[in-house]
């Protein structure tokens, strides 16, 4: 246990629920009749994090994210089970919890220094680190319940961090600071994960998740669907925000957690994450580079033609296409489809056999990438996935002659170089 951060055997937290509030009155008069539902917004979770690990958690609103991050940072008890953690947390969770909106920044600041054991010699020596990070200027000294979102998300992060944790979690408060805030937010957790800290991260959103974790667990109703590398977490997350047809129904979680195992193993074989209604399917795929040849190896900035053949199984009326291009670790590079180029596509008709082809340049410089396709029905503003391939190509990317230049896109810069030889005017007098 000493290499383990964060330990969960068996964890399960039950609500109860009034239907009326004099219900709950009558239960404590009247013991021994329940008079409430029972609502179990975790069921038998286990989980181990090591130490230095950045974890990220997924899932629907409603999943059970927030009540397991309380669980863990010590705010709620479960209803069963056992949690085991090493090493102070320091927890940012949902806006508004950990600071008293009577007491200035200032003074919140020292509450929560004195709540996660600091000695009032530290948490002074931390003060002004505290305060820069944060950016407030002279709020710090007004009362917290006149700040506004971002200006509290600002302090209650620059506090989080700089109480040197052993362990930190961050429930979705990032996304309310401005853009500046977040890459300011995102260049200090980097440094964090340097230093070792072990980071329990939660966020809607998925490249996020997939750029600075190392690991990944999916939530749905309340039970853990898999946990294991980010992406193919985030494509089983995916999975579960599309109905599949229109009856707009989604699986059963123990049906969901017996099919990702299954998925699993086939990737382990394939890479590929399949899913769909089954009304049409993406029959063939063939990737050729500018010269026509079928291949998977391209120079950088080469132009890439992608070619998919559909059949339709069942009528389509408002059918899309889409295409995207992802990095080793699954972040999204490029997004496209038919909607977004503005094609109208008329309805299609069962056993009508369709070619698509997208052409473009990988402005992306070497390294590995992934291609996913789609064929999806877009019907009053809702998806239905109808087949959809993820990670379904393994490109390689290799650098075009003498140019060596690093990053994720390349953007085939043309650099000139002058050089004028000075001129010695010497005038003679």
């Amino acid at each position: 246990m000493s290499e383990i951060a964060i330990s969960l055997k068996n964890i399960s937290k039950c609500f109860k629920r009034y239907h009326h509030p004099i219900d709950r009155l009558k239960e404590i008069l009247l013991p021994g009749k329940s008079r409430a539902d029972q609502f179990w917004a975790l069921r038998d979770i286990n989980l181990e994090i090591p130490k230095g690990q950045t974890f990220g958690i997924v899932g629907s609103n409603g999943s059970g994210k927030s009540t397991l991050l309380q669980i863990i940072a010590g705010t709620l008890t479960p209803t069963s089970g056992e949690v085991v953690v090493n090493g102070r947390i320091s927890a940012l969770l949902e806006l508004g919890s950990g600071f008293n909106p009577e007491f200035t920044g200032r003074q919140n600041v020292f509450f929560n220094g004195r709540l996660l054991g600091l000695s009032q010699k530290e948490i002074e020596d931390k003060f002004d680190p505290i305060t820069s990070f944060a950016d407030i200027g002279d709020f710090i000294d007004q009362p917290v319940k006149t700040y506004s979102s971002g200006m509290y998300v600002r302090l209650a992060f620059a506090v989080a961090i700089n109480v040197d944790p052993d362990i930190l979690i961050v429930d979705e408060a990032l996304s309310v600071g401005d853009a500046k805030f977040q890459l300011k937010c995102f260049l200090k957790l980097k440094k964090l994960q340097e230093k070792g800290v072990t980071v329990l991260f939660v966020s809607h959103d998925s490249n996020s998740i997939k750029r600075y974790c190392q690991k990944a667990m999916l939530l749905n109703q309340g039970q853990k669907i898999i946990e294991t590398l980010p992406n193919v977490v985030i494509n089983h997350y995916t999975r579960l925000l599309f109905p599949e047809d229109e009856k707009n129904t989604v699986p059963n979680p123990k049906q969901e957690l017996a099919s990702s195992l299954s998925n699993l193993s086939e990737q382990r074989r394939t890479l590929e994450y399949r899913y769909g209604s089954h009304r049409g399917e993406i029959k063939d795929i063939r990737i050729e580079n500018h010269e026509g040849r079928e291949t998977l190896c391209f120079t950088s900035c080469e132009r890439m033609i992608a070619r998919l053949k559909v059949l339709v199984k069942d009528g389509v009326v408002n059918p899309l296409f889409a295409m995207t291009l992802k990095d080793s670790k699954g972040e999204d590079i490029y997004v496209t489809n038919t909607y977004f180029k503005n094609i109208d596509i008329p309805p299609l008709t069962a056993e009508t056999l369709v070619e698509i082809t997208f052409e473009q340049y990988l402005m992306v410089c070497p390294g590995n990438y992934f291609l996913s396709f789609g064929f999806v029905s877009l019907e009053e503003g809702t998806v239905f996935p109808i087949d959809r391939r993820y990670d379904v190509i393994n490109l390689k990317v290799i650098p075009s002659t003498n140019d060596l230049s690093q990053g994720l896109v390349n953007l085939n810069s043309k650099i000139t170089v002058k050089i004028e030889e000075s001129t010695c005017v010497v005038v003679n007098s």
